[in-house]
């Protein structure tokens, strides 16, 4: 898989913004996050990530970041049981997911649970690690209430408190020492930078009030896999024994050591991952390598001149009528040369392109359409109309975020302030639309760099000839 994967947003029931992403192809795999740590920051923890890309060979790994962390919504306030459990509903519809395996470590774990409790027809696999039914039982209320108070006071002593939580005291042995507590820097790192303190506050003494999901265990009906660390110190092993009690079939395997996060201890990882891969089962083998990068987009902005003048002299009648014109052409263009509509932006178009050259060929066809539709050239045009229409086009390329039926990000950003800089019936290109769009005919003529509302240092433009 690779190191980080087009990210996607999907909206939950209740309305909050939910990033998430898909990597490798195969029977799908959807991993609820364990703490607060966003999936865009694994690099911050290598020996997890290499986990991962273990268990995740020839499958379709589903990530998410839970509602307040890392690239979802912050603003969220409602961190209960059900609340959480639908950031897990909105990600499984957005993917279009039908059957899958489910995983659910530490925190994830009540979730994943409660899940597949409520969705038995399309849980496949249940796999838990170092996780609990019941909060009371892991951890005592009053301890609880301790560290969510140092989350809010000081959140950077409370990430390290929470992943060193006894381990330098309980390991005598000083190279896993040291390994445990560099790998608690990383963790820590990852959840300081991914969330507030106050947002993994609330989680904590949430998990007293709608966490409990103990009522749900005889409910599970897929077939589950339960690891547990026999000496882990914040949830005790006798957590894990019930949750494999409760369960039906459930299959219990204990760990050596302490340190309760699987999956980045590395001398356990490969006899854990080959458990997994033995458990889940079925995978395709013939795409283990990694999936392809994400596709580059050429985003193309129109902007009509003056449109409000217009509206303002004509009215709205007819002013409608020559913002249809406007849109009848480009999107004509669009059809011609392979480009799709992204939406209105209402007196012009935002597209996208599989390419730079088809981006830029559709660009040329729409002044040229424009150009003879104002001379009244062409069926029904004669004489010329009273009203010409003259636009603005702005290209730039990159690799976009696709939210549902929408794209966002630096890339499309870009696009709309090039277009914004350009005159009517004028082209304008960033740097890396002209780069890759060498050598196929197109007519470059060099601006001067530009300071761009937005971007730190000034863009290199390029005008685009188009006049036969």
């Amino acid at each position: 898989m690779p190191a980080m994967a087009e990210v996607r947003y999907c909206t939950t029931e209740d309305g909050v913004r939910i990033a998430y992403c898909l990597e490798g192809e195969g029977p799908p795999l959807v991993v609820c996050p364990p703490s607060v740590a966003s999936f865009s920051l694994g690099h911050l923890v290598p020996t997890g990530r290499a986990f991962l890309e273990q268990i995740g060979q020839g499958r379709k790994v589903v990530r998410y970041d839970m509602r307040g962390t890392g690239l979802s919504q912050r603003d969220a306030t409602d961190f209960s049981g059900p609340a959480l459990v639908l950031d897990i509903d909105a990600v499984v519809r957005a993917a279009g997911l039908k059957r899958f395996a489910l995983w659910g470590s530490v925190m994830g774990g009540p979730r994943a649970i409660a899940y597949a409790a409520q969705h038995p027809g399309q849980v496949t696999h249940l796999i838990l690690a170092d996780t609990y039914a019941r909060a009371a039982e892991a951890f005592p209320y009053e301890a609880a209430k301790g560290l969510a108070e140092l989350c809010r006071t000081n959140w950077k002593l409370a990430s390290q408190t929470v992943t060193d939580m006894g381990v330098r005291q309980e390991v005598a042995d000083p190279g896993k020492r040291q390994m445990y507590a560099e790998l608690s820097l990383q963790i820590a790192r990852a959840e300081e930078e991914s969330a507030e303190g106050g947002v993994f506050a609330s989680m904590i003494l949430e998990a007293y009030e709608s966490w409990d999901v103990g009522h749900l265990l005889g409910q599970v009906r897929a077939k589950t896999l339960i690891f547990h660390h026999l000496n882990n110190v914040i949830f005790p092993v006798s957590v894990g024994r019930q949750l494999a009690a409760g369960i039906p079939g459930a299959v219990f395997v204990p760990l050596e050591g302490e340190f309760g996060n699987v999956g980045v201890i590395p001398e356990e990882t490969p006899a854990v991952a080959s458990t997994v891969n033995r458990f889940l089962g079925e995978r395709r083998e013939a795409k283990v390598a990694s999936a392809p990068p994400a596709p580059v987009s050429t985003i193309l902005f129109t902007d009509m001149e003056g449109s409000t003048a217009v509206t303002q002299r004509l009215g709205d009648a007819k002013a409608q009528e020559i913002i249809r014109t406007h849109n009848s052409i480009v999107r004509d263009a669009l059809n011609a040369h392979g480009g799709s509509e992204i939406k209105h932006t209402g007196d012009g178009i935002m597209a996208s392109f599989p390419s730079a050259s088809r981006a830029l060929e559709c660009a040329v066809a729409i002044h040229r359409a424009f150009a003879q539709r104002n001379r009244g050239v062409g069926a029904g045009l004669k004489p010329a109309p009273t009203e010409p229409i003259r636009v603005r086009i702005g290209l730039n390329a990159g690799e976009p975020v696709a939210e549902e039926s929408d794209l966002f990000g630096t890339a499309v950003q870009l696009a709309a302030r090039i277009c914004a800089k350009a005159e009517p019936g004028q082209i304008l290109v960033s740097d890396v639309v002209r780069q890759l769009a060498a050598g196929k005919g197109f007519q470059f003529a060099g601006r001067d760099d530009v300071a761009l509302k937005g971007f730190e240092e000034p863009v290199r433009l390029w005008e685009v000839g188009w006049e036969a």
